[in-house]
């Protein structure tokens, strides 16, 4: 029977939690004007990438200037006449102290006075309004990101009560991950949250093929899913070369933990029995089971906690018409076959 063997390897095994996630932008903003009036002019290019404050869309604004005008008209008419009562104020005073005037007519000017001063000041928070009410004619962007499709064009009529607004604005720079591990993972992952580590985490594509970007764990939930026993969890990426988009689907890796010096072999090489798990041997030629305590998996290689030491070879291919005793050719790498042959390792664990 022809098989191949690989030796187990000491080497520091990262410990990951795999789960499937979903991107998810850090802000999405739908901007809608704060005023209604007719759409005058709009800046931008669908898809662009936008910086906070950068103006999008332009509201025609000679209606709000002329508002402006009237409440600044308004002001200064009311200015004037308070001028004109404080100063009839400071000639009662005096008429007053001479005795020429009723106490009367002193206190209705005083109050005259003060009317007007409080007219004043809503006068000047009609300007203040007017002038708010202007600068909104120019739609700005609330936050930077990627801008949507337009939906609407120039020349329409909008108003600040529309809810489909004129275009969302999605933050992906950075941009988050959210993912759920299962109740039963969830130990490690807050020891080392609890810990201040930083946790790091991998997206990769659906076919796990290709890693699209690296970030690091953020947040933990409150708070089990008791329908699903999971938690869920939002890792943060830079994503500077935009490989993550909203909505996509990845599978997320996400490292707890590192093993130190653990005995690896492949996960291909590990067979599951009624006796429970196991890999085969060569011991004289003959094949031959050795159960093995098996922890972590990453990479296509496994950690064997037990059974098995640094330079151990076990059977890797060959494996479907393996049994315990049956002779066995080891096949080279380069497909030539020799008889079994006892390892250094091997003989030392037979006591030879």
């Amino acid at each position: 029977m022809p098989v191949r063997v690989v030796p187990a390897a000491v080497e520091d095994m990262a410990v990951e939690v795999k789960a499937i996630g979903t991107v998810a932008p850090m802000n999405t903003v739908v901007v809608r004007s704060r005023v209604d009036g007719l759409l005058h002019s709009v800046l931008f290019q669908e898809g662009e990438r936008v910086e906070a404050g950068e103006v999008l869309a332009e509201i025609d604004p000679e209606p709000f200037r002329v508002a402006l005008a009237q409440a600044e008209g308004t002001l200064q008419q009311n200015l004037a006449q308070l001028k004109n009562a404080e100063s009839d104020l400071a000639i009662y005073k005096r008429l007053f102290q001479q005795d020429s005037i009723a106490r009367q007519q002193l206190d209705a000017q005083e109050a005259l006075v003060n009317q007007l001063r409080g007219t004043l000041m809503t006068n000047r928070a009609q300007v203040d309004n007017a002038k708010l009410q202007l600068s909104y004619t120019k739609i700005t962007a609330p936050i930077g990101g990627r801008l949507g499709l337009r939906r609407i064009d120039a020349g329409n009529l909008i108003a600040s009560g529309d809810t489909e607004g004129l275009v969302t604005i999605t933050q992906t720079q950075p941009i988050a991950v959210q993912f759920t591990v299962p109740e039963v993972q969830l130990a490690d992952v807050r020891a080392a949250h609890r810990a201040g580590r930083l946790l790091a985490v991998e997206a990769w594509d659906r076919s796990e093929r290709q890693m699209l970007a690296e970030g690091v764990l953020t947040t933990l939930d409150n708070q089990i899913d008791i329908a699903t026993g999971t938690l869920r969890l939002k890792a943060q990426f830079e994503n500077e070369d935009d490989a993550l988009f909203p909505n996509q689907f990845v599978n997320v890796r996400l490292r707890v933990r590192t093993l130190e010096g653990a005995v690896t072999i492949p996960a291909d090489a590990v067979q599951y029995g009624a006796q429970g798990t196991y890999v085969y041997m060569i011991v004289d030629g003959k094949a031959t089971v050795r159960p093995v305590s098996l922890g972590p998996t990453s990479g296509g290689r496994i950690a064997v906690t037990e059974s098995l030491t640094k330079g151990d070879e076990v059977v890797l291919e060959g494996l479907d018409r393996l049994r315990e005793g049956r002779e066995v050719t080891i096949v080279k790498e380069g497909g030539s076959g020799s008889p079994a042959q006892n390892t250094p390792a091997q003989r030392q664990n037979r006591g030879g």
